[in-house]
């Protein structure tokens, strides 16, 4: 049986929720984010969106190009809160759903509690009671795989409804810019360009073996990809990997005493998270960005499970002396724990790994 898969992504959510409960901020470009020197746009709404801002913009950039932009800090509880709100309703027809994050989720509605034939059927409907519930849009996509479902959500935005049939799949990721392909980012983008690959109609001329020889494992992802093949199933047991924290400062430093300070600070809000997520992990990763964007990473692994101050600081520190900071301004300090545990001991072993940041 072939497999039908909704992807449903809400609509611009932080700002739209913003929106939805502050009637004054309706019908004006508003950004969700930070509005400090280094503050970044987390969502923008559709009217913000007219004047070029879009997530994970630097602020000041925002409001360069929108004179008029409204800043809101945001509530993430409330998000939360409606992210739950939103998932009740999916499980009204399956429990086969992936949580992708607050505001999106694929749902595999191959067989449905409802019964219904049509899985545009069903995303319709849930589409309605997003509106009528939460007062709030969504955009759907369906399809047969989750590939293909994402790219349809993201087809009509905002409030889209989109299918892509089987006997279609073909022709509709021929046309697309890679760039829209699930795993391929800026710097592979770039990497595919260069190799004369700008659609997907292009990729799919590549060999499986020239594209693996290009990038690795995921070389073999983007041959299936480009011939509408995407095996993985909608997964409902989530199993967190990591639980992370990050600052960007508000001005870069160099200094070694003030970046133990910022350290402190980190490993405190580390500890807050793992509490509240009851996550056990045995890995802790230090991760710095230097003021030309550089990126670097060291880690050190553990047998012990890392969860309070007293565990993780003087591993944060030995991490910190073991960078390089010489001549370095320092934007960006961030500390993650990894690796869920399984059992605890008392042994350390140490692992140092270096690497630049992904797409």
């Amino acid at each position: 049986m072939q497999r039908k898969i909704i992807h449903i992504d809400m609509d611009s959510f932080f700002a739209s929720v913003e929106q939805r409960d502050h009637p004054e901020l309706r019908g004006k470009p508003i950004a969700v984010g930070g509005d400090s020197e280094r503050g970044v746009v987390a969502t923008a709404s559709y009217e913000a969106r007219k004047f070029g801002v879009h997530s994970a913009m630097a602020m000041t950039k925002a409001k360069a190009l929108c004179k008029d932009l409204i800043v809101v800090h945001g509530n993430y509880h409330i998000y939360k809160e409606v992210s739950r709100q939103m998932h009740e309703i999916f499980h009204e027809y399956t429990d086969l759903v992936e949580p992708i994050s607050l505001d999106e989720a694929f749902l595999d509605v191959t067989e449905n509690k409802p019964g219904i034939e049509l899985a545009v059927d069903i995303a319709r409907e849930i589409k309605q009671k997003i509106h009528e519930r939460l007062q709030l849009t969504a955009s759907a996509g369906v399809s047969y795989n989750k590939l293909l479902a994402k790219i349809a959500s993201d087809w009509r935005k905002p409030n889209g409804l989109t299918t892509i049939h089987p006997d279609r799949a073909l022709d509709f990721i021929g046309q697309l810019r890679v760039e829209k392909i699930w795993g391929v980012g800026p710097k592979t983008a770039d990497s595919m360009h260069r190799m004369g690959i700008f659609t997907g109609a292009d990729l799919r001329k590549m060999s499986q073996e020239r594209l693996t020889q290009a990038f690795g494992k995921m070389g073999k992802l983007f041959y299936q990809f480009a011939r509408g093949i995407d095996e993985r199933p909608v997964t409902v047991d989530y199993e967190r990997k990591s639980v992370g924290c990050e600052r960007t400062f508000e001005k870069d430093i160099s200094s070694k005493s003030a970046l133990t300070i910022e350290l402190y600070h980190t490993v405190v809000e580390l500890e807050r998270r793992l509490a509240k997520s009851d996550f056990k992990g045995t890995t802790l990763t230090l991760k710095l960005k230097y003021e030309n964007f550089e990126q670097h990473t060291h880690s050190l692994t553990s047998n012990r499970i890392l969860r309070t101050k007293d565990d993780i600081l003087p591993l944060a520190k030995q991490l910190l002396a073991g960078a390089t900071l010489d001549s370095h301004y320092i934007r960006l300090m961030g500390l993650s724990v990894s690796n869920p545990a399984r059992h605890e001991s008392r042994q350390w072993i140490q692992l140092e790994l270096e690497f630049q940041p992904w797409d």
